[in-house]
């Protein structure tokens, strides 16, 4: 029961959590069909998350329903039909939710100078929001326009998830581009708005920690 609670406290520590178990899953289950379907229900349960971590915040869960739904609708019929080419389409819903459901979380971090444990959880949900946000990105380029990734190994091959969402954690993050590269314009367009938006992010966090600091030495 205590867990149940604790669970229940900080939607935004489950959320966390299921994205990092997923780093570590996705590479388990890409490689075989029945995996990527497996990969397809495991992004329903994230996007679920996702919306009952934003009724904490002070967004509005509605919305969040309404571009959740057709993502859902794609990655079940993808399952029932066994239809792989329905991905992209869901990917494009998926990234909208998770950048809506970031800034959702921005706001409930930066709406009062109390910091709960919660608000502590949201600062690495929100990084990993936007990582799988723009690897949806990346994977609907790709689909719009074959070719837009190389890597070192397989240099023609179609990217795979789990390279796309590696490239979306290096940039976010700043520690320079991964071995997958972008090389048409569209692709770098994208991975130039991610690294903008990590360094503000980063910045925005650093900055706020250290106003809230400062204003309790204040108080004192």
């Amino acid at each position: 029961m205590e867990l149940i609670r604790f669970l229940r406290r900080t939607p935004c520590a489950v959320l966390l959590a299921a994205q990092l178990a997923g780093v570590l899953l996705y590479p388990f289950l890409e490689g075989s069909f029945a995996g990527r379907q497996l990969f397809a229900l495991f992004g329903l349960l994230v996007l679920g998350l996702a919306i009952f971590a934003i009724r904490a915040t002070p967004l509005l869960s509605w919305v969040a329903i309404l571009i959740a739904l057709p993502a859902v609708v794609l990655l079940v019929v993808q399952v029932i039909t066994q239809n792989e080419d329905l991905a992209p389409w869901a990917s494009g819903f998926e990234a909208a939710l998770y950048v809506y459901a970031a800034a959702a979380m921005l706001a409930y971090m930066l709406h009062d100078d109390h910091v709960t444990t919660d608000e502590l959880f949201a600062i690495g949900a929100v990084f990993t929001l936007l990582a799988w946000a723009f690897a949806h990105l990346y994977v609907v380029v790709q689909a719009l326009d074959p070719g837009s990734f190389t890597a070192a190994v397989d240099p023609d091959a179609a990217r795979s998830w789990t390279e796309l969402l590696f490239l979306s954690f290096t940039t976010l993050s700043s520690t320079g581009l991964s071995d997958v590269v972008p090389i048409s314009g569209h692709s770098r367009s994208v991975v130039m708005i991610e690294q903008v938006a990590g360094v503000f992010y980063i910045a925005m966090v650093v900055t706020r920690l250290v106003a809230m600091n400062t204003a309790r030495k204040t108080q004192r």
